[in-house]
C-alpha cells in the first residue's frame, strides 16, 4: 500500500509541474501584459519600471522556479488585471464551480446507472434501441447547445426557471441539467456494455445455478462486478465537471472558475490563467487517485501494487 501512494504521489508531481511548466511557457508566448495594463499615454520608461515591478525583467527559468516555490506554500501569484491574489480569486469562485458539479454529477448518475442496468436487462427491445439512441444523441449534441435550448424551453417559453445568475436552488437547475446530460449519456451507454459483459460471466451463471435470488445476483454480484470501468468513467467525468465547465459557467453567468477562465483568457491575465489550469489538474490527478483507491474496495480481486 505504501508503494503504491508513493509512486502515485510521484506521478502527480511530475504531472502537476509539466501542466505547471506548459502553462507557464505558453501564457508567456501570448504577449506582453505590461503592455496591457500600462496607461496608453505611458513612455516606454513607464512601461520598463512596470515590467520591472512585476519581475517580468527576470529570465524564464528563475520565473517559472519563483512561481514553483510560491505554488507550493498557496501562492499562485497576483493577478495583472483584477489586482489580487490568484489564490484567493480562485477560492472565491471554487465553492460555485464544486456545487454545480457536485448537482450535475449525482443527477448523472441518477440517471445513467438505473437506465444502464434496465437496458442492459432488456437487451434488443425498443427499450433498448431507444435509450441507446437518445444517448448517442446526447453525446453528439454540443454542451452549449443544450444549454440553449433548455434556457429557451424552461425560461423563455415556461418562464419556471431564472435564464441565469446565481442564487437559490432554483438558479442552478439548468446549468445542473446541462452539466448531467452529456455526463449520462455516455455513463449509461457504459454501464449498459459493462453490464452485459458481467451478465454472461461463469460466476454469475454460477450465483443463478446456486439458486440465489435474481435481485441477489444483479445488485450484489453482477453490479459490483461490472463498476471498475463506470468508477474509472465517472471519475474522469466529476473532474471534467469541476474544470471544464467553463462553456455552460458562461451560458448561465455562473460564477464559477470556468466564467474566471473565460474572463481571464480574453484579459490575457496569464496567471489567473495558470492558476486555474494547475487547479484543474490537481483535481484531476486526485480524483484519479480515489478512483485507483475504489477499484479495491468495489472488487476484491484487485489489489494494490
Amino acid at each position: 500500500m505504501f508503494s503504491f501512494l508513493s509512486k502515485r504521489f510521484l506521478q502527480a508531481l511530475l504531472v502537476l509541474l509539466g501542466v505547471s511548466f506548459a502553462t507557464f511557457i505558453v501564457g508567456h508566448l501570448t504577449g506582453d501584459p505590461v503592455e496591457l495594463m500600462a496607461r496608453e499615454n505611458a513612455t516606454e520608461q513607464d512601461k520598463q519600471d512596470l515590467r520591472v515591478y512585476l519581475g517580468l525583467d527576470r529570465p524564464l527559468e528563475q520565473q517559472y522556479f519563483s512561481f514553483i516555490v510560491k505554488a507550493v506554500q498557496g501562492d499562485l501569484g497576483f493577478s495583472f488585471v483584477q489586482q489580487a491574489k490568484v489564490s484567493q480569486l480562485i477560492a472565491e469562485r471554487l465553492p460555485a464551480t464544486l456545487q454545480l458539479a457536485a448537482a450535475g454529477f449525482l443527477l448523472a448518475l441518477a440517471i445513467s446507472i438505473p437506465l444502464g442496468i434496465i437496458i442492459a436487462l432488456n437487451r434488443g427491445t425498443i427499450w433498448d434501441f431507444l435509450v441507446t439512441t437518445l444517448a448517442m444523441a446526447g453525446q453528439a449534441a454540443p454542451g452549449f447547445w443544450i444549454g440553449l435550448m433548455l434556457v429557451v424551453l424552461f425560461a423563455v417559453h415556461l418562464k419556471v426557471l431564472p435564464v441565469s445568475g446565481y442564487g437559490g436552488a432554483a438558479y442552478i437547475v439548468l446549468p445542473a441539467i446541462t452539466l448531467a446530460l452529456q455526463s449520462s449519456a455516455r455513463l449509461t451507454r457504459l454501464v449498459r456494455a459493462s453490464m452485459l459483459e458481467v451478465l454472461s460471466a461463469d460466476y454469475i451463471r454460477t450465483a443463478h445455478s446456486k439458486g440465489l435470488r435474481e435481485r441477489v445476483v444483479l445488485f450484489v454480484h453482477a453490479f459490483r462486478g461490472a463498476m471498475i470501468p463506470v468508477v474509472t468513467m465517472a471519475g474522469l467525468e466529476l473532474a471534467e465537471l469541476v474544470s471544464g465547465a467553463f462553456i455552460t459557467e458562461t451560458i448561465f453567468a455562473w460564477p464559477g472558475i470556468g466564467r474566471l477562465a473565460v474572463t481571464a483568457v480574453s484579459q490575457r491575465d496569464f496567471p489567473v490563467i495558470q492558476g486555474v489550469v494547475l487547479m484543474s489538474a490537481a483535481f484531476f490527478v486526485l480524483i484519479n487517485f480515489l478512483v485507483d483507491v475504489l477499484y479495491v474496495v468495489i472488487d476484491p480481486r484487485v489489489k494494490l501494487k
